[in-house]
């Protein structure tokens, strides 16, 4: 991917710089820069889950005819996901939700309960720890799997969409995918409902983005996420779009059976 090609573009950057201090007279400050260079573009691509940096992402259907939209929420189930799918029934929408596999355990009713309302779920990993972008890959192929496990206890699926916690990739990510086999799912649309308080400011974010063949990320973990999602519905409606699940828009299987 990228990386790769980033990688050998500032070796050999650096190489050049070696062989022509043979040469010509080279300002030592000069040789640092290939590694910062790489550093910072490396630093970049690893957080922006939709530069393709280290793995091949899908956030978005830009050639889609129709004006469909995936509303997508991460890290559930929790309490609120109740609400969120209440919301979801009165304005005949359909959703996906990335689910983490340590609140699978804690409720088990509320995740059989999105499935059997007829939306979509994916792998959230099963801690959604926030030192997930220096795991292993063996410790990232645990935690996909694991909760792969459960989520086919309490559903009879085997989730084929993954999305990474904080939206991070990794080299050693990208091993472990390649093991798993899942598809890895992101974002265009990035509401921040986990960091920004107000709720008009989260609202007119997504409003202002808002196109067919979008992705967009919300977290069905706070009452703030689920006043939001009633103006997006709404708006929604208004505009004649149709919420439909991630599978669909993208035209991939959610699942591996």
């Amino acid at each position: 991917m990228k990386h790769t090609l980033n990688t050998v573009f500032f070796i050999a950057v650096f190489v050049v710089l070696i062989i022509a201090s043979f040469y010509y007279t080279i300002s030592w400050w000069l040789f640092p820069l290939p590694f910062v260079g790489w550093f910072i573009i490396s630093a970049i691509g690893s957080g922006l889950v939709q530069s393709n940096y280290h793995i091949k992402t899908f956030c978005s259907n830009p050639g889609i005819n129709t004006r469909q939209v995936a509303i997508s929420f991460d890290d559930g189930p929790h309490p609120e996901t109740l609400k969120v799918l209440d919301l979801l029934k009165k304005y005949n929408a359909k959703a996906t939700f990335f689910c983490i596999g340590s609140q699978i355990e804690k409720h088990p009713e509320i995740f059989k309960k999105m499935m059997s309302e007829g939306h979509t779920f994916g792998n959230h990993t099963y801690s959604h720890s926030p030192r997930f972008g220096l795991f292993s890959t063996d410790k990232i192929v645990d935690e996909l799997t694991g909760t792969n496990k459960l989520i086919k206890e309490n559903s009879g699926r085997e989730a084929a969409f993954f999305r990474p916690p904080y939206g991070v990739t990794t080299p050693s990510m990208a091993k472990a995918i390649r093991i798993t086999g899942h598809d890895v799912i992101g974002w265009n649309i990035r509401s921040l409902d986990a960091v920004i308080k107000s709720e008009e400011k989260i609202f007119n974010r997504i409003k202002s983005r808002l196109k067919p063949g979008s992705i967009i990320l919300l977290h069905d973990t706070s009452e703030k996420t689920v006043n939001v999602l009633e103006q997006l519905l709404v708006l929604l409606q208004q505009n004649n779009y149709e919420a439909v699940t991630i599978d669909r828009l993208l035209n991939r299987p959610a699942y591996e059976n």
